[in-house]
């Protein structure tokens, strides 16, 4: 009968197992699942966030009132602070690159710029202008070129005296805000490594052949530099080599690693 007695126990003993177990694991899911409490505050948060984006977005709270333009001189400054004033009162949370860049790309003088919000009204620009480089030339009329090749302005022909002359082909029509093409871009080329060093302004025209490309120097001595391949390699060596030369006469640099100078320039090197 003792041993009768115990048989029960053993039973259950093993059905109170599993029992334990789902006792043990149904606390560890209940932390696993976020509370009401959570919940309730996440949505609060995410609904004010969204009240406070839209209400950023429709009203002057980060409305645009002031405009700060960095990296240019002050009429540059003034002509990109015109060219968006009708920004004024657009909130600089919906403010986009795009919306900038269409009334910026009208500026010819423009070469690049970046922005920032300076919150709460403050959009700031910084802007790096174009850098002028030459005058292109077709009988009386003139126009200022940039570095990158662009005409940023129509002047007389007698001002800017200390740039190079870049002389158009009589059908060329160059328009400001637009890049000049054919042999004035090849003329551009050779002399955009040499923009913003004194070097630039020894040049006083640029010649376009076949297949060459000439700098005539106001000294009268010229260097011939052939093909617009490595130029700027062909004009640090001109700079080397032109202070032990007397002109008249000219330096050719067709092949950089074996320049040709002579006194002479109606002699061929």
């Amino acid at each position: 009968m003792a041993a009768g007695r115990r048989a029960p126990a053993a039973r259950a003993a093993v059905v109170d197992a599993p029992r334990a177990r789902r006792e043990r694991t149904r606390p560890r899911l209940v932390r696993i699942l976020p509370s009401v409490r959570s919940l309730v505050v996440s949505v609060a948060l995410v609904t004010a966030g969204a009240g406070a984006y839209a209400a950023a977005r429709e009203t002057s709270l980060f409305a645009v009132t002031r405009v700060e333009v960095r990296g240019a001189p002050p009429p540059v400054a003034q002509d990109v602070r015109g060219a968006v004033a009708t920004l004024d009162g657009t909130s600089l949370v919906v403010l986009t690159r795009g919306e900038l860049a269409h009334w910026l790309a009208r500026l010819p003088w423009m070469a690049s710029w970046t922005y920032d919000r300076a919150f709460p009204h403050t959009l700031r620009l910084t802007v790096e202008p174009e850098r002028p480089l030459a005058v292109a030339r077709r009988g009386a009329e003139a126009w200022l070129v940039s570095a990158h090749g662009k005409v940023v302005a129509k002047i007389g022909r007698a001002e800017n005296p200390r740039l190079p002359r870049i002389w158009l082909a009589k059908d060329a029509v160059p328009a400001v805000n637009r890049p000049l093409a054919g042999e004035a871009a090849t003329a551009v080329a050779a002399l955009a490594p040499a923009a913003g060093t004194p070097f630039l302004r020894r040049v006083r025209f640029v010649r376009v052949g076949e297949e060459t490309l000439t700098l005539v120097l106001r000294s009268g001595l010229e260097v011939r530099l052939g093909s617009a391949d490595d130029v700027p390699l062909k004009l640090d060596i001109a700079r080397r080599i032109l202070p032990s030369l007397a002109p008249p006469g000219y330096l050719d640099l067709s092949v950089p690693r074996q320049p040709v100078s002579h006194t002479d320039p109606r002699v061929v090197g």
